[in-house]
């Protein structure tokens, strides 16, 4: 465990540690999150060790990336543990805001990244990617860090995030990490303690119908015929609702028709069991 664990919960505490740091000449690594940690962000602090010499990790649960019939009250909050897992895994400085902090007036400016994030989450979660772009903007300007490390498992949330870099001129390195994954398959999230018993192991097709895929992902492939395959592989399992199922270009998600050799793409999904909406991907290059 990291002994020197330290957490603050207001914007000047963390400049001012982050200031210090960098007067030592540490390397700042980020790993913003919405706390419930689970070891895919473990592993995602591990990437920040391995990279950077000081590490700040953000949980903050962010009400813009939130629709008015979404799950902000629900999300699930466990500071106490966070704390515990943050330590263990070598988290430097551990940066708590409440709401009031991050928004202490009405929020009148925005960042909106066009066509990366209108496809897929985008498409079902209208203005979900304009909170979080503007979160993770603010964020940056907060923490200044040297890189900043995102989990794979939110493929279009990354392309949104690097898409915003490049564009702003962001002097943030973007680390992308592999997605982690439960011993069964089942991608790790927050969310998935959601799922009654019978959900959770019908949530297994998930995972399942992406590496079938994955043997169908080959050049001259038309993707509508691969997407028509995952989606009969998930319907065999009657309590999954597809949101949507989508091969796209990465990480321009702009639309496929025939695979391509030497084309990188992303099989995408999004299924809801019960009340609980699970997404997972594979990014192939063919």
């Amino acid at each position: 465990m990291n002994k020197g664990l330290e957490q603050v919960t207001t914007i000047a505490e963390v400049r001012k540690r982050v200031s210090l740091a960098k007067q030592q000449g540490k390397r700042i690594g980020f790993v913003p999150t919405m706390g419930y940690l689970h070891a895919g962000h473990v592993s995602l602090v591990e990437k920040a060790r391995q990279n950077c010499d000081f590490v700040v990790m953000s949980i903050f649960v962010n009400p813009l990336q939130f629709g008015p019939n979404e799950d902000f009250s629900r999300y699930p909050r466990d500071i106490e543990h966070d704390r515990e897992v943050a330590g263990a895994a070598g988290v430097d400085l551990l940066f708590t805001p409440t709401v009031e902090e991050m928004y202490p007036s009405t929020v009148l400016t925005t960042v909106s990244v066009t066509q990366v994030s209108e496809p897929l989450c985008g498409k079902s979660r209208p203005g979900h990617f304009d909170g979080v772009a503007t979160v993770v903007l603010k964020l940056f300007q907060i923490v200044q860090p040297d890189a900043a490390f995102f989990g794979q498992k939110d493929a279009q949330q990354l392309a949104v995030i690097q898409q915003m870099v490049r564009d702003l001129s962001v002097p943030v390195d973007i680390v992308p990490c592999p997605i982690k994954r439960e011993k069964d398959g089942l991608a790790m999230s927050s969310r998935n303690v959601y799922l009654s018993a019978e959900e959770r192991e019908q949530a297994l097709i998930l995972s399942r119908s992406l590496q079938q895929a994955q043997a169908e992902l080959k050049p001259g492939a038309l993707a509508r015929e691969v997407r028509e395959n995952i989606v009969r592989t998930i319907e065999t399992q009657p309590l999954a609702d597809i949101d949507y199922v989508e091969i796209l270009q990465y990480p321009s998600l702009e639309p496929v028709t025939t695979l391509q050799k030497g084309q990188q793409v992303i099989v995408a999904l999004a299924v809801r069991f019960g009340h609980t909406r699970l997404i997972d991907n594979e990014i192939v290059t063919i």
